[in-house]
């Protein structure tokens, strides 16, 4: 009997030990499951949130609803002479034709102010728009610059239109969601989206240009069209394309839309563009060109030469300071320097940093007109004092400066040294800047024909091939 309880006993602690033992290691660390799989549900749940959060960051809709009624199909008709026949180039017969270019627009005010390329628009005798709910409306030029590209029209509406925005530019950043809306191959309100790729692009090669690149897709017809954030805030006009066959291969260029809206501001109230300049002379800093003037930055602008008389010399920069941003603009390049001062007028101040002697040191430096141009076939002219016109007895002219390096020796041999004045570029008479730029407009910035008075008061023509 007393086995029987003794087995009894141990058999009821075997069993006792055998269940504490599960509720020890199984049962306890079932909440431990349990909350590990609600956390991982929790991330899931927040990638999931985030997942949607980007995808209305990316939704173009509101922007290009607020984008298609303001941009414009713009048609230029130009008139240009042929034959139509062997018998009119026989007898000498040529017949005008009409030829039509299309573009694109953008409607910046309710009044009808469209701005456009000045490319889209060139030469043109007539210009037609139509706006996004068919109506076409005659247009007329207001003014164009073509070192920006950039055109003003305006048309007249019974009604208000709707017009975009300006954005800042400056503010743009790269990777920056962006939409292209145009009419490329005649295929009116087509919306392209893509990011910004870069900014302050050159194109030219000349350190006059400062695009804003993007992969958005661009093609013929749209040029002039517009480029937008997110928010539907214009923030550059379509341009150009880089391509060997003439369509988008994954490249388009924008002119920046404080750029743009400078410019038409300068059309409007002056009629031309008004140039605002630091008076420094130099290059952008790289690897080699750091290693020419001498220093470790291999970005930013080195200051070489400071023009006499100018704000840059009036506020205290020197030859060897290196500019690093401009009213908190970065400069790193000269396209960066370029593409801010075209946003910038005359007697506009700005706050300079500089790097001198490894210190930075910020100075504020007044913008000054733009009065000298260079004409690489003969040299720089400038805008002289109306005494120095007065002692060769010109009412006007822009006087030489410097003359060319590559023609020195031939504009010497004929008597043509610094002093002697420039009175007509391509038939059109010289008493400004922007008269020089209009003459050479002209022909596509050729020169075909110069009217010179030398130093000894002879006056002279050349005509160039």
């Amino acid at each position: 009997m007393k086995k029987f309880i003794l087995v009894l006993i141990a058999s009821i602690l075997s069993c006792g030990l055998t269940l504490a033992g599960y509720v020890f290691f199984f049962e306890t660390n079932k909440p431990h499951e349990i909350v590990e799989s609600y956390a991982l549900t929790t991330t899931a749940v927040s990638e999931l949130n985030s997942l949607n959060s980007i995808e209305e960051t990316v939704n173009f809709t509101s922007a290009a609803e607020k984008t298609l009624p303001t941009v414009v199909h713009v048609k230029n008709t130009t008139l240009s002479k042929g034959y139509t026949s062997y018998e009119d180039l026989f007898f000498g017969r040529s017949q005008q034709r009409a030829q039509i270019g299309t573009g694109s627009g953008v409607i910046i005010s309710s009044d009808g102010y469209i701005i456009t390329n000045n490319h889209v628009i060139d030469g043109a005798q007539s210009i037609e728009v139509s706006t996004n709910d068919n109506k076409t409306y005659e247009a007329e030029l207001i003014g164009a610059d073509s070192n920006t590209d950039i055109a003003l029209l305006k048309i007249k509406s019974s009604k208000p239109l709707s017009y975009l925005i300006f954005g800042d530019s400056n503010m743009a950043k790269v990777g920056e969601w962006v939409l292209a809306v145009g009419n490329p191959f005649n295929l009116t309100s087509t919306v392209t989206a893509g990011i910004i790729s870069a900014k302050s692009r050159d194109l030219s090669g000349r350190n006059t240009q400062s695009f804003i690149q993007t992969d958005a897709a661009v093609n013929p017809g749209n040029s002039g069209g517009a480029l937008v954030n997110t928010n539907g805030e214009l923030i550059g006009i379509n341009t150009a394309i880089t391509s060997k066959t003439g369509s988008y291969i994954g490249y388009s260029f924008a002119v920046p839309s404080n750029i743009a809206k400078k410019v038409i501001e300068d059309l409007m109230e002056f009629g031309n563009v008004q140039n605002g300049i630091l008076g420094v002379i130099g290059g952008e800093l790289n690897s080699k060109n750091s290693k020419e003037f001498g220093v470790n930055e291999t970005e930013g602008f080195y200051i070489n030469e400071i023009q006499k008389g100018t704000g840059a010399e009036k506020a205290g920069i020197r030859k060897g300071d290196i500019i690093q941003s401009i009213d908190g603009i970065t400069i790193s390049k000269f396209s960066d320097l370029k593409g801010f001062l075209n946003t910038k007028n005359p007697n506009d101040s700005v706050e300079v940093l500089i790097l001198r002697d490894d210190q930075q040191i910020n100075l504020i430096v007044t913008l000054e007109k733009l009065n000298t141009i260079d004409i690489p076939i003969i040299g720089e002219l400038q805008e002289p004092e109306k005494k120095a016109l007065k002692a060769v007895n010109l009412d006007y002219g822009l006087e030489l400066i410097s003359l060319s390096e590559n023609n020195r020796k031939d504009w010497e041999s004929d008597g043509i040294y610094e002093g002697s004045f420039v009175t007509e570029i391509n038939d059109i008479s010289i008493n400004s800047i922007n008269d020089a730029q209009i003459a050479l407009e002209k022909y596509s910035n050729k020169v075909l024909r110069l009217s010179i008075v030398k130093n000894n008061g002879e006056k002279v023509v050349y005509r160039f091939r």
